[in-house]
């Protein structure tokens, strides 16, 4: 059985995040993401996850379906620890509305999301440092994948503008324990599962301006 061309899975991938499967523009330059991402992760480690079916069913899908929830009238958005530029260039990609800032201060990793944004064309903007030195607060903050994530939500909370959001990409019991640490105070969040997983999930909290 002959595995199923790349474009045709990327394809899937936006049909099942909401997105026009029908977008050449996007399917080629998630399609240019992919290609590049594979490269460099041949030499330097910007994922554990190597094979393409992989990254395509836990990164790319994930992410996209991150752009497609997040919630309409965001402006500007920071992706806390963006590693390999997840969710962060997705969101880019299929979000041109929304100004993205791709933090990340480990330096190859950077390095690759500099070369990524160049490649591919998009306004997103690389901090080559830690998050928490930015001075700007975003319409929204994503977190996947960080280390410490009780840490970094603490600190991604206070990077949040009066009526943003914070959105977490995580799992459910993960989540339990990351509640306690948003640093405007109790929220309920609003979850929404992710690529089909019983315990992969996206929650969305947003902080108020008495907050």
């Amino acid at each position: 059985m002959t595995e199923e061309p790349i474009q045709e899975q990327l394809e899937k991938v936006l049909s099942v995040a909401g997105f026009s499967s029908a977008d050449a523009a996007l399917v080629g330059k998630l399609k240019a993401y992919l290609n590049l991402l594979v490269r460099w992760n041949a030499w330097t480690n910007l994922t554990a996850v190597r094979d393409t079916a992989g990254i395509l069913s836990r990164h790319f899908l994930e992410s996209i379906e991150c752009a497609g929830r997040l919630p309409a009238g965001v402006e500007t958005l920071l992706d806390f620890g963006s590693g390999a530029g997840f969710p962060g260039i997705p969101i880019a990609l299929c979000r041109g509305e929304i100004a993205v800032t791709l933090a990340e201060s480990q330096g190859k990793k950077a390095a690759f999301l500099q070369e990524a944004v160049r490649t591919l064309g998009i306004s997103a903007v690389v901090h080559s440092a830690r998050a928490e030195t930015l001075k700007e607060r975003f319409d929204c903050v994503t977190l996947r994948a960080v280390d410490n994530m009780p840490a970094a939500v603490r600190i991604a909370s206070r990077l949040v503008a009066d009526g943003g959001w914070l959105a977490l990409m995580t799992t459910d019991t993960e989540l339990e324990r990351l509640n306690g640490n948003v640093d405007f105070g109790p929220s309920g969040f609003t979850i929404h599962t992710l690529g089909g997983s019983e315990h992969r999930i996206l929650a969305l909290t947003r902080k108020h301006a008495d907050q």
